[in-house]
């Protein structure tokens, strides 16, 4: 193969172009006839089409030898041009054409094009000349990825040196298309990545852990205990008047849901070594509490304290109050309006000997305020106390429960609850409902699990009796408010001295009157009581929650545990006995 279809081409062009240059005149019928971008793009594909001719007869002659290349070069240099060098794929910085030439020369066959490129080195010039409108990704696809023709690089080995017969360009080449310029970044259509599909399991980032306190009645610190570990809660300590414990926030949402027995639970924000009261303020100033509560929001501070230097608790309440506002102040542009009754938000200040704890109360209202009683009758039981008194019984709810002093039902309400499964707080609203960021749709997805474990029916005997028939009325309303029917549980009015036990074995929990409710009746009561019990109740345990702590021997009955507790300000025992024939008597 030689080099002379192309060289007539090239001198023809130049020539008419140096004809055109001259005599400016004569050729104005040729430019009348091919001018502006539709002449550059006919001449563009004359040249091509003297290339694939070119290449045509050269795929033609299988049998011509390679053509050694050293001579070429030395022909190249008599001609008074540059000999092409073929370059590699590392393109001069800034340009974006060697780029896109470098993706169109692999897609076609680059090597083939740099080899084509040194038999003909100087024909792409002479056609840029007389092409100024042309493609610089075209010319960059022959001169290699560079883009320059002198370019300096390494010459890359080629594995097709040897075979000459194989067309080097696809069919769109071959039919002189050339590559279509690349569009400028700004233009080029955004195509979405393949995601990539990682095999490892995705890290969740790990919740947040609180310190909590949960506080509760005076003597229920331990089956509080035992209860929160049963919750699947950590670090669970029994401390005085409640229980500390670690929860992520929806933990913290199940102990209000679910606890029996706590009064509250409390979050702690913030703890600091305390001295005077102006430490309490940069205290409550320092503390985010932009991140539960705002501005728009209402507040109450409630503040206790054991073993504190502090002179004025009051003062110290105020100090806090003070730093909390001041601090939304700062950071919103005003401050919480104070409530004392139903507030949005409610903190807690516990001071020690030389500690201040700040607690944010998830709460609202006291968890013993389980949202069914509305007629408590005369002297109640708190609900937590109540569930207190059959946790630390030991009762068990597959046995009967009889309560023979049941006044508005609360010991017997709190029984049938947990004999259902039912959550204490299944069906009140909680003070977290009104904090910033609350999760509605979460916090409705952990109660919904909890109702889908509430079974249908109770299935155990729990009668409940009292000499009141206004207390019975008050215990039947209070039984339809809490979701109980009246197959639940068997309210009637009758005697203590009197009633008999439902079975052989099981569980009476009461909360009989003492103090000034008995007026002087006490005498003639817990005698006959007590010979009703060891007549008719032996294999019974007989559980007495009372402030007479001379009980027992009223009853000429020995306790076989007797528990400390608190009703109130009432000090209070919660006596146990076990009631066997002929057993246990003074």
């Amino acid at each position: 193969m030689t080099d002379t279809p192309s060289k007539p081409r090239k001198t023809l062009t130049i020539k008419k172009a140096a004809a055109a240059a001259a005599s400016p005149a004569a050729d104005s019928a040729e430019r009348r006839k091919r001018s502006g971008a539709r002449a550059r793009q006919v001449a563009q594909m004359e040249i091509a089409r003297g290339k694939n001719s070119a290449g045509a007869q050269a795929d033609a002659g299988t049998t011509t030898p390679r053509r050694d290349p050293a001579p070429a070069r030395k022909r190249g240099a008599a001609a008074g041009t540059a000999p092409a060098r073929e370059t590699t794929t590392g393109a001069r910085p800034g340009r974006d054409d060697g780029k896109a030439a470098t993706r169109y020369a692999t897609e076609r066959g680059g090597k083939a094009a740099s080899a084509r490129q040194s038999r003909h080195p100087g024909e792409d010039a002479g056609a840029a000349r007389h092409s100024p409108g042309r493609s610089r990704n075209s010319n960059a696809a022959r001169n290699g990825p560079g883009g320059d023709r002198g370019a300096s690089a390494s010459p890359r080995p080629s594995s097709r040196d040897g075979d000459t017969g194989r067309r080097s360009f696809g069919h769109s080449r071959d039919r002189g298309i050339a590559p279509a310029p690349e569009a400028p970044a700004a233009e080029m259509p955004e195509t979405a990545a393949a995601p990539r599909i990682s095999r490892r399991p995705r890290r969740i980032a790990p919740a947040r852990i609180f310190p909590v306190f949960a506080p509760c009645p005076h003597g229920l610190e331990a089956a509080l205990a035992a209860e929160l570990q049963a919750l699947g809660f950590d670090a669970v300590a029994a401390s005085r008047a409640g229980c500390s414990f670690e929860a992520d926030w929806n933990g913290v949402q199940r102990a209000n849901l679910y606890s029996r027995l706590a009064t509250r639970v409390l979050v702690q924000v913030a703890q600091r070594p305390v001295h005077r009261e102006d430490d309490i303020y940069e205290l409550a100033l320092d503390t985010p509490w932009e991140d539960w509560f705002g501005a728009e929001q209402t507040l109450r501070v409630d503040t206790s304290a054991i073993h504190s230097p502090m002179k004025s608790l009051q003062f110290c309440n105020l100090r806090a109050k003070d730093g909390i506002c001041d601090r939304l102040r700062e950071r919103e542009g005003a401050r919480p309006d104070i409530d004392t009754v139903r507030p949005d938000a409610r903190v807690h200040l516990f001071l020690t000997e030389d500690t201040g704890t700040l607690y944010l109360d998830t709460s609202g209202e006291s968890l013993f305020k389980r949202g069914w009683r509305l007629d408590k009758g005369e002297a109640p039981l708190r609900e937590n106390l109540a569930a207190g008194l059959l946790a630390l019984s030991g009762w068990d709810p597959a046995l009967p429960l009889v309560d023979p002093f049941c006044g508005s039902g609360t010991i017997l309400i709190e029984a049938a609850w947990i004999a259902l499964g039912v959550p204490p707080g299944i069906w009140r609203p909680f003070g977290f409902e009104r904090l910033r960021n609350h999760d509605a749709r979460r916090w409705r997805d952990i109660k919904e699990e909890a109702r889908s474990h509430i079974a249908p029916r109770l299935d155990t005997p729990l009668i409940g009796y009292d000499l009141d028939p206004a207390a019975i009325d008050a215990a039947r309303l209070n039984l339809e408010r809490a979701w109980l029917t009246p197959q639940s549980l068997r309210l009637e009015i009758g005697d203590a001295r009197q009633v008999t036990p439902p079975a052989e074995a099981g569980w009476l929990v009461t909360n009989p009157p003492y103090g000034e409710r008995m007026a002087g009746d006490g005498e003639d009561l817990w005698p006959a009581w007590a010979e009703n019990l060891k007549r008719h109740y032996s294999g019974w345990s007989v559980n007495v929650i009372t402030s007479d702590l001379d009980l027992p021997r009223r009853l000429r009955l020995k306790p076989l545990r007797r528990h400390p507790l608190h009703n109130g300000a009432l000090d209070c025992r919660l006596f146990s006995f076990e009631m066997v024939q002929a057993s246990y008597r003074r």
